[in-house]
């Protein structure tokens, strides 16, 4: 019986040393191989500002937006462009007075010219934010113009974001110019929570990949961010946005790869003057921000979630629990790498919370942030087999063929 267990104690020291040097490995690849994801300088790429410049029009899908709207239609109203650009906001079955208020803050100011319209309810096979920019667009392609800012009701822009954009547009070549923008971050849950965020997404889709032209991976790596894409029309056109992706949950990543699938240019960055207003102050709305789409993002596949579950566990929390389970056990070099993979990952987390100006002192944090949203992740599951679907804006898809593979 002693030497049973003498036995199992080597076998499970054997195990927990292995699964710490795999997570220590893994942390190893992340930091050099993965695009230097952790990085966030990819800002807005250089800008010549044109001789002539094109005429953009704003298409901006609301949904109950009333309590964001003071805070961020004033600034598409206000943008500082030399050329000829206009404002769509499509009220899509609001029941708060969004319409109205949009009517209400552009008499109150000059600015932009402002139409508000609404598309009425969506058929059956699109989600309820891509008919209403649908029919943005639609109404958009009678003044014919060169370019469409796709934002959402709740970015406020810096007065200079759309010549910005534009210049920048220009002056690379791109198609699809977008930026992800600075999220709220003044509950002690946002602050936990929302770095962490944009920190996951620039993993799954390094910006430096995205923007990139050498390289068949590089070249297959498409997103943008939602909140702000400036998109060609003619580039829309060929790619059928967004009747190609009407049943995408995930619309932004769908409408790059679409751009990317007909030859375009995309660039996405980080944003230094495009701001979410929106707040999330509970973690419950956080979880619900996060939920409603992350099994959509897994392709709503079993086997994909099991992986993306352990791979979770293996990158974020085994390096705290080698640390534990070493320290107790006296296993050096299940501590020792451990440690050093627990490292690696808080260094990588440091320049996203600079970029937050959050304390740094969270980046240890961040496994108890990853647990959350491996919980979030297989909640959104739950949430799919339960019937309920993904949502927007009180719209629940709750049938798989509404929330279609978009890869």
């Amino acid at each position: 019986m002693g030497q049973t267990a003498h036995v199992s104690a080597d076998v499970w020291t054997a195990v927990v040393t292995v699964v710490s040097a795999l997570s220590f490995a893994a942390w190893l690849w992340l930091l050099f191989a993965r695009g230097f994801f952790w990085r966030t300088d990819v800002r807005l790429p250089v800008q010549e500002e044109p001789d002539v410049w094109p005429s953009v029009c704003v298409v901006v899908p609301a949904r109950d937006e009333a309590a964001v709207l003071p805070a961020s239609l004033p600034s598409l109203l206000a943008q500082d462009y030399p050329g000829r650009a206009e404002v769509f906001l499509i009220d899509d079955g609001s029941t708060d007075g969004t319409g109205e208020l949009a009517c209400e803050l552009a008499r109150r100011r000059e600015g932009l010219p402002l139409t508000v319209a609404s598309p009425g309810e969506p058929p059956a096979d699109w989600t309820g934010k891509l008919w209403a920019v649908r029919h943005g667009i639609g109404l958009a392609r009678a003044r014919e113009p060169e370019y469409l800012l796709l934002t959402d009701a709740d970015i406020a822009h810096a007065p200079d974001s759309l010549r910005r954009l534009v210049a920048a547009a220009r002056t690379g070549g791109h198609d699809v110019v977008s930026q992800m923008a600075r999220l709220r971050v003044d509950s002690v849950w946002e602050r936990l929570v929302v770095p962490a965020f944009v920190y996951f997404f620039a993993q799954l889709y390094p910006f430096r990949w995205i923007g990139g032209r050498d390289g068949r991976r590089v070249t297959r790596t498409a997103a943008a961010a939602g909140g702000c894409v400036l998109l060609r029309a003619d580039t829309a056109e060929r790619a059928r946005i967004p009747d190609a992706i009407r049943h995408a949950v995930i619309d932004d990543v769908a409408l790059a790869r679409a751009v990317k699938g007909v030859g375009g240019r995309v660039w996405l960055g980080l944003a230094d003057r495009v701001d979410s207003v929106r707040p999330y102050p509970r973690l419950h709305d956080l979880w619900r921000m996060v939920s409603r789409s992350a099994y959509a993002q897994l392709r709503h596949n079993p086997l994909v979630l099991a992986g993306t579950v352990a791979g979770l566990a293996l990158v974020y929390l085994v390096p705290p629990a080698a640390v534990v389970v070493g320290a107790a056990t006296g296993n050096a070099a299940a501590l020792l790498s451990g440690a050093a993979a627990w490292l690696v990952m808080a260094g990588t987390y440091l320049p996203m919370l600079r970029y937050y100006r959050q304390p740094l002192w969270l980046a240890p944090l961040l496994p108890f942030t990853a647990l959350l949203y491996l919980l979030m992740t297989v909640d959104s599951a739950v949430q799919h087999y339960r019937g309920r679907g993904a949502a927007w804006k009180g719209r629940t898809y709750a049938r798989p063929g509404a929330v279609a593979d978009e890869g």
